[in-house]
């Protein structure tokens, strides 16, 4: 007997493969890109406080783009704005490589992934079917986060042996993400035919942005992914102080080491959510969430390194399991509602708002002179209350 017409197509399909390989060399080249450029200013003599700056530049451009960036991927084939995209990331690499701006070429490289990240998540629910969502959604973070490790790990070792072969590194993985996407087959456009005149755009992203907050569920998802990435991007700049003081190490390699643990984690982490958690019962992540703020603080006491990689490791296990599912739920209750496109761009919006505000709290009491421990201690103590909230805030 022939199997049914009817049968949902296999997760690992020629599309959710391309989409795959082609994330993974795309966070590949961003990841590699910022352990790169933090070498440049380094070289450059830039001073500490202008690191985090850098971070900030990218993450602005995903909220000034927020309005619009939903729309595109909604609006066209998902697959050739992934690949537009993937094109603005290696003009922003060339531009650094070349040894202009840092600051102009990196901020290039955030309006590339803000217009990447509405269609490279969006894709999934045209891809694949409402139970194979949270799969889907760990595939992609498994191999965002294998990128995550190979590319922090290569910036940082190659920046130490030559700072010219880790960007020309950088622009070449970005040219990889650009012909993967060229295998993507074209699907046809979730939203065609909307309008492109600026007031209609913005008041149509509010109009999203409002339903998805107003909704328990939805709203549920967005604060704990915010939270969650605002927490690790400060984290990442909080290791390159870290080493220094806590395990008295001066190199770039083993700050990227250090977050290599954290991807190694989430891999882990990942795994686990997409066999244990379902749409259905997606608050089983949320103990996950006040334990990373738990263990951020056991951290930042450590004087060892071995010590060092095995908390970081657990930390990123618990951060695998509490975000994947909170995506998943997003996906599916925004792609009915809004369009999976700007669901997504609504959930950077929030992610980046409050990547900024954490990083601009963070580097205004770097400058302030705050101690390194100290700030780790303050910061983990912090996010675990706020997760602590969030959880009892949805039971209620």
């Amino acid at each position: 007997m022939s199997p049914s017409a009817n049968a949902p197509a296999p997760l690992l399909s020629r599309s959710m493969i391309a989409v795959i390989v082609a994330q993974f060399f795309s966070a590949f080249g961003d990841n590699a890109l910022l352990f790169a450029t933090l070498a440049v200013l380094k070289n450059q003599h830039y001073p500490d406080w202008s690191q985090p700056i850098l971070q900030m530049l990218f993450v602005a451009t995903y909220i000034l783009l927020a309005p619009f960036v939903g729309q595109m991927a909604d609006s066209f084939a998902k697959g050739r704005v992934m690949m537009f995209a993937n094109s603005l990331k290696l003009l922003g690499a060339l531009i650094v490589c070349f040894g202009f701006n840092p600051f102009l070429g990196y901020t290039l490289v955030g309006i590339g992934a803000a217009a990447y990240s509405p269609a490279k998540y969006g894709i999934l629910t045209e891809i694949t079917q409402g139970p194979r969502l949270v799969k889907a959604n760990g595939l992609m973070e498994s191999s965002t986060i294998a990128a995550i490790l190979l590319g922090s790990v290569a910036g940082g070792v190659l920046a130490d042996w030559n700072l010219l072969a880790a960007l020309i590194v950088c622009a070449l993985t970005y040219a990889l993400a650009v012909v993967a996407n060229i295998f993507i087959p074209r699907l046809q456009a979730a939203r065609p035919g909307q309008s492109w005149h600026f007031g209609a755009m913005l008041r149509s992203f509010v109009a999203s942005a409002q339903l998805l907050w107003r909704n328990g569920e939805t709203r549920f998802s967005l604060l704990g992914t915010s939270l969650f990435w605002g927490a690790g991007v400060t984290l990442r700049f909080l290791l390159v102080l870290w080493v220094p003081v806590a395990l008295g190490i001066t190199d770039n390699k083993t700050p990227t080491t250090l977050n290599a643990m954290v991807a190694i984690g989430i891999v882990i982490g990942a795994a686990a959510a997409a066999k244990l958690v379902t749409l259905e019962t997606v608050r089983r992540c949320m103990p996950a969430g006040v334990l990373i703020g738990v263990m951020v603080v056991v951290f930042s006491l450590q004087h060892s390194l071995l010590n060092a990689y095995l908390v970081l490791m657990l930390i990123g296990a618990l951060g695998g399991f509490f975000v994947v599912p909170l995506n998943a739920l997003l996906q599916e209750r925004g792609k009915d509602t809004v369009g999976s496109g700007n669901a997504i761009a609504v959930q950077n919006l929030g992610e980046n708002s409050a990547m900024l505000l954490m990083l601009g709290v963070y580097t205004v009491a770097i400058k302030l002179g705050a101690p390194a421990v100290a700030t780790g201690v303050g910061f983990g103590a912090l996010f675990a209350m706020a997760i602590a909230v969030l959880w009892w805030r949805s039971r209620r």
